[in-house]
């Protein structure tokens, strides 16, 4: 028998007396304060049924099995669609650990959640108020009962997208690279899952860096590391009024307004930066360095996919390449970071405080106090969860701070993109970036409510006294 991770153990139905009774898993739904604990328990399963499954000779390809560290860091990559790796995963993985992999790929892009209401969905035909706000914490959906509607159109679109790009390599691979119809499917369909999900994951020890000049290639998983890094909410509103900008919401506009800035800008200062260096873009065509140049600004927004070598760029793109780390891509998504909205309504409130407005406006649109409070929120537990990263892994290893923070901020944002020095890490480091991963995926502020025993309302104001700043 088959057992989905996380929740549906909890949502799962029983047939009795010919229909389908209560959820046998209701009472243990209870156990839990906020609703964010089930999704933190959700990964907590998912990545330890992975690296079980991943510790099993049969998931390597030669004898012998993998190391508890090893696999609990790829299963935690997997699942939290980071792409960071201690080995080579085509020549360390057989086909059934490759598939592990995709599988645990897949359910972290998704979503535990999402994917628990589907199928909770599909047994039962309802939810619970406790379910519904368990997946609304995952799917970032504005109310409990669009749920429903928001998980189905998140896994149709989902497949739907991955089966294009998986489309779009494989009759590539097949007319320019001759590979074998079966093969080119399997590669096909492992780097569609893997570019769309923004996993970083790829069967070959340099990444994509010999298909650098392929613009086929390089512009496909570009587009789908975009697509699926601007978040659900954003791409169904952009289905339903791409012809109405104006009554675009504030969350599209500001996606979509940091992210054309982000990716711009980061091509435009790469590709200058890396133009001439003959480890990067020096060494292609003159033609072929601008694509690259796209895709280098791109793959930090979490896909971490990498068409040139990244030990050998320059200390000024790591720099840069940091930044745009950290940042991330769109709310909802497949993409890691603090998000771009985080970062964009930011810039909201430091033009409203230079302005000396009292209030947040974006557009038409205010901006309520409590989103201002949580995006400070969340920039801050982001900044202590790099600081701290980096200031033990420089405890723990020689390397360079560059190197250093490098790691950690692709850790920490689900990137996957790396200068070459995890694989060599103490086994301390590496389990410090698996707690990165972890707390990058499920989200810094996501991670402190589970942890709350509960939620406490004060019942009294406090007299007010504002102190100097700054």
């Amino acid at each position: 028998m088959v057992v989905f991770p996380g929740r549906l153990l909890i949502w799962g139905c029983t047939l009795f007396r010919g229909r389908w009774s209560r959820p046998w898993g209701a009472a243990l739904l209870e156990r839990f304060h906020h609703p964010a604990q089930v999704v933190v328990t959700g990964f907590l399963v998912t990545i330890v049924t992975g690296a079980l499954l991943l510790s099993l000779p049969a998931a390597t390809a030669d004898d012998g099995s993998a190391s508890p560290v090893e696999a609990l860091f790829t299963a935690t990559s997997a699942v939290c669609v980071t792409g960071l790796v201690l080995s080579d995963v085509g020549e360390r993985w057989s086909t059934f650990g490759e598939l592990v992999i995709l599988g645990l790929v897949q359910v972290g892009g998704l979503g535990l959640m999402t994917l628990a209401t589907l199928f909770a969905i599909l047994l039962s035909g309802r939810l619970g108020l406790r379910a519904r706000l368990a997946a609304q914490v995952e799917t970032k959906t504005l109310r409990p009962a669009d749920v429903r509607r928001v998980v189905r159109r998140v896994v149709v679109f989902t497949l739907a997208s991955e089966a294009v790009v998986a489309a779009v390599l494989t009759g590539r691979f097949v007319a320019a690279y001759g590979e074998p119809p079966g093969r080119a499917a399997y590669l096909g369909v492992f780097h569609g899952v893997s570019s769309f999900n923004n996993a970083g994951f790829t069967l070959w020890p340099d990444g994509l860096v010999r298909f650098a000049e392929d613009p086929w290639i390089i512009l496909s998983v570009s587009a789908a590391v975009i697509v699926g890094g601007l978040g659900f909410p954003v791409v169904f509103e952009l289905a339903r009024r791409w012809r109405r900008p104006r009554g675009w919401s504030v969350l599209t506009r500001v996606t979509l307004a940091a992210t054309a800035v982000l990716l711009a800008g980061g091509t435009l200062v790469l590709s200058a930066a890396e133009w001439n260096n003959p480890g990067t873009l020096g060494g292609l065509r003159e033609s072929d360095r601008l694509p690259v140049g796209f895709m280098m600004a791109v793959m930090p927004r979490s896909g971490g996919l990498n068409a040139i070598d990244v030990s050998e760029m320059r200390t000024e793109s790591w720099l840069v390449t940091d930044v745009l780390m950290f940042i991330g891509g769109g709310s909802a998504g497949t993409a890691g970071g603090i998000k771009v909205t985080t970062f964009g309504l930011l810039a909201f409130v430091l033009w409203a405080e230079m302005r000396g407005e009292e209030h947040v406006n974006v557009g038409h649109r205010r901006l309520p106090e409590g989103t201002a409070r949580q995006a400070i929120s969340i920039v801050l537990l982001g900044i202590a969860m790099v600081t701290g990263g980096t200031f033990a892994l420089l405890v723990m290893t020689s390397h360079t701070l560059d190197r250093v923070l490098f790691e950690v901020v692709s850790a920490f944002g689900t990137v996957g993109l790396s200068t070459g020095i995890t694989a060599g890490l103490p086994q301390a480091g590496q389990l410090l970036l698996i707690a990165l991963m972890f707390v990058g995926r499920i989200g810094p502020l996501t991670l402190a409510t589970a942890l709350a025993l509960r939620e406490r309302t004060r019942r009294y104001e406090l007299p007010v006294e504002r102190p100097i700043v700054g």
